[in-house]
């Protein structure tokens, strides 16, 4: 059977592949495997229960799973502090601020409204390794916890939860954000609350789009995966700077003064500089993904900061950030990592510091993100193949070959099968689009002759 936890939890269709009763047994699961595994260091030894905090986004089934992951766990005889919708970093902050024992996040991030997801955070607010996932999926199937009586785990409103995070957030600028307008892209999703909030007392001039969730219009036509809305909202508006969140707000892309998207790339080189000025970069080393793109890689050259690439996915990102000690990570989507403040991806807080680095420069989104030339880059999906065979196949391996001498210096090439599909990912980037077209449209022919099944 395939593996229940996908890259960021257990995600599917709400009522269908995520059901009442999947969220029932995973957090009956998660009880058994989280609950007491801090009974041992004696910090639990008086006889008090685990704690949970459980969040949310704001899509309707959220209501019905939330519900079912608290009386899974307080039937477990864990302690529920609900804190209702709030963005998965904030989750993730509360879980550490109150020293709780674990969190769970119902979101599924960019994805549209009928679906969710839950994921959880272990203590600390670190998300989990493959390890105690899989040891959550194996506990499915084996004698959940029933205690009775004064043992019962209680539900309570997490009531401070959202002035909690608001304070931790506004704690982490240097400097205000007076003079600038912010157009701000909610994407009617769990940031709706909090990011307006945030700017505003940060001193920003903020106009909002995307703010008012319904429960249904969660991603939709707005937030970082639909940036139009709001870089002509920025032209309206004559404001500054664009800001777009994704729907649990862990995501960040921005938008400058004339509608220009400036990807997760280019605002982790400005902040990597910005960083790196004040001494804050650890070993003034970056980390992102093998999918960001070869400009990011020249411009930290150009200034003595080293560049470390993983596998895609933040969580990869995540460990070799926590592995190496280091400051900085993320990828080119939109999820920007800062260990010092966060231990997962904040769009919030990602989007306060690129502003509060245009407001203490007094330079435009645009000036700070020439630092990087975004070199031409284009993705061809080849469906219908045996994507497992990629890496044997000695054919298309010396057609990357040719690729990548042709290319030079000024371009590169990335195959790469997907984890969840039968498709392969052909990636090209060149100093010129049409070379770059060129070169992926021959490689994916090279693939579609090769492993079609």
């Amino acid at each position: 059977m395939p593996r229940l936890f996908g890259t960021d939890g257990v995600r599917g269709l709400a009522n269908d592949g995520l059901t009442v009763e999947l969220a029932l047994g995973l957090a009956q699961a998660a009880a058994v495997v989280l609950g007491k595994g801090r009974m041992a260091d004696g910090r639990r030894a008086s006889g008090r229960r685990p704690i949970a905090v459980v969040a949310r986004d704001p899509r309707v089934s959220g209501e019905f799973i939330s519900a079912a992951v608290a009386a899974g766990l307080a039937s477990s005889g864990v302690d529920i502090y609900d804190a209702g919708v709030i963005p998965t970093p904030a989750l993730a902050f509360l879980v550490a601020d109150f020293d709780a024992d674990f969190g769970v996040m119902i979101s599924a991030s960019h994805n549209p409204a009928p679906d969710n997801g839950i994921k959880f955070f272990a203590v600390g607010g670190t998300k989990l390794p493959d390890e105690v996932e899989d040891r959550i999926e194996a506990a499915l199937g084996e004698r959940k916890l029933a205690p009775t009586g004064v043992e019962v785990g209680r539900i309570r409103r997490f009531a401070d939860a959202e002035d909690r995070y608001v304070v931790h957030l506004l704690s982490t600028l240097k400097n205000r954000l007076d003079g600038i307008h912010v157009v701000l892209d909610c994407a009617n999703g769990a940031a709706a609350g909090i990011s307006p909030e945030v700017f505003t007392d940060a001193g920003a001039k903020v106009t909002l789009i995307g703010a008012d969730p319904d429960g249904y219009n969660i991603n939709d036509g707005v937030g970082s995966t639909h940036l139009d809305n709001l870089a002509r909202a920025v032209l309206a508006h004559g404001a500054d700077v664009g800001i777009a969140h994704d729907g649990d707000a862990d995501r960040c892309l921005a938008v400058d003064a004339a509608g220009n998207i400036v990807d997760g790339d280019q605002i982790m080189a400005i902040l990597a500089l910005a960083m790196k000025e004040r001494g804050e970069l650890k070993d003034d080393t970056l980390v992102a993904t093998v999918m960001s793109n070869l400009g990011l890689k020249i411009a930290m050259a150009e200034h003595g900061i080293t560049l470390l690439q993983t596998a895609v996915g933040d969580r990869y990102v995540l460990e070799t950030l926590n592995d190496r000690g280091l400051s900085l990570g993320g990828e080119q989507s939109g999820h920007v990592i800062m260990t010092e403040n966060a231990t997962t991806g904040d769009g919030i807080l990602t989007g306060l510091q690129l502003v509060a680095e245009m407001a203490r420069t007094g330079k435009s989104l645009a000036e700070l993100a020439s630092v990087m030339t975004v070199y031409p880059q284009i993705m061809i999906n080849v469906r219908g193949v045996d994507h497992h065979a990629l890496k044997t196949d000695q054919v298309i391996a010396t057609a990357v070959i040719a690729a990548e001498e042709r290319l030079g210096e000024t371009g590169r090439v990335l195959l790469r099968p997907s984890g969840t599909e039968p498709l392969v990912r052909v990636m090209v980037e060149a100093e010129h689009q049409a070379i770059a077209d060129e070169i992926a449209a021959d490689l994916a022919e090279v693939v579609r002759e090769r492993l079609t099944v």
